[in-house]
């Protein structure tokens, strides 16, 4: 049996002569590879544990033709993402899920068009085996640029892109936008409420659109002047808070489509005097607990599971990789109910 030297690394040779395989089945073993006896693959993972011998990636990669990593493809900038906490909620989600099964996530962030010759140059490099994607807009070419790439990918979002008509179906995970959205007005209305005011999101991110339908669902004939748009930041919410003040300043109650446009809006609401919830009730929509509870008074929201959904969004992908390998059967899409979590702002 070969001697190992103090403090060198276990080769597969010496993982072989400890098990009494040949090198080749000691190979097929460690890297992933079938058609070998049950027997004998305990014998080579118990000399793999008692060597301590670290497989190489490359020849795993070679038996199995799997990298054993997923791109994680964000469509915001850098500065979105790492202060917008909806975004590390669906990360480690993902991450958790991921690491479960021994599978590295690799992040690709669009920081602006440019950026995405980049990722489809990577991704059509072979060096993943899926591709998880969220926050994309309607003019995204993200869509277009995974197929030819023949990345399998799953999307966080309803889809409702135009720029790869010829994509088809494919796999997501979201919320209950559009019926959160219900819930939330109709608790409003139920308050009393007559005059309730919408802060959108973006419109072209379809669970800002699904939002606003929900909110004229229960309302049916909008006043365009009790609705502004904003961009799911707290920025954007306090501008449109602003302007509706300008616009309608007799309204008494705002549903806004996120937590941190809820907080701007707060913000504008405290500065003007406009006693929160007796003179206008306010409700956001995430439930992210850094944002909905930390606000004064404590945000009354609509509340998803972003963790889960990011959890989701790998399970499915993985799920789909490891029937075929290809992704080609990945499982349908899964929309997570919303509830209405009431706090102190209305």
């Amino acid at each position: 049996m070969p001697e190992q030297s103090p403090g060198s690394r276990p080769t597969l040779e010496a993982v072989a002569a400890r098990a009494g395989v040949s090198r080749a089945t000691a190979s097929r073993v460690v890297n992933g590879g079938n058609g070998v006896r049950k027997p004998l693959v305990d014998k080579v993972l118990q000399a793999v544990d008692e060597l301590g011998y670290i497989p190489n990636h490359a020849a795993r990669t070679l038996v199995t033709r799997r990298t054993g990593a997923v791109a994680v493809v964000i469509a915001e900038p850098e500065i979105r993402i790492f202060s917008d906490p909806f975004f590390s909620q669906q990360i480690r989600g993902i991450s958790k899920e991921l690491t479960a099964h021994d599978t590295q996530l690799v992040l690709l962030l669009v920081e602006g068009p440019g950026d995405f010759d980049r990722i489809a140059r990577y991704l059509s490099g072979g060096h993943v085996d899926g591709a998880l994607a969220f926050s994309l807009h309607t003019d995204d070419p993200l869509p277009a640029i995974t197929r030819r790439a023949g990345v399998p990918t799953v999307y966080g979002g309803r889809p409702g892109w135009t720029a790869d008509p010829g994509a088809g179906a494919v796999p997501y995970v979201d919320a209950d936008n559009r019926g959160g959205a219900r819930v939330a007005v109709r608790y409003l209305r139920e308050l009393g409420r007559e005059r309730i005011a919408h802060i959108a999101g973006p419109p072209d991110q379809t669970s800002a659109q699904d939002r606003f339908d929900g909110y004229r669902d229960v309302l049916l004939d909008v006043d365009p002047t009790l609705v502004a748009a904003g961009a799911f930041t707290v920025e954007s919410g306090a501008r449109a808070m602003a302007e509706l003040l300008e616009r309608r300043p007799d309204l008494d109650a705002v549903f806004a489509a996120n937590d941190l446009m809820a907080s701007g809006a707060l913000r504008v609401l405290r500065e003007r005097g406009i006693t929160v919830p007796d003179r206008v009730a306010l409700v956001g929509f995430d439930d992210m607990a850094s944002v909905a509870e930390a606000t004064d008074p404590p945000l009354t929201t609509v509340s998803q599971d972003i963790e889960g959904q990011g959890r989701l969004m790998a399970r499915l992908l993985l799920r789909g990789l490891n029937r075929d390998g290809s992704g080609a059967d990945t499982p349908d899409s899964v929309i997570t109910p919303t509830t209405l979590v009431r706090r102190a702002s209305a």
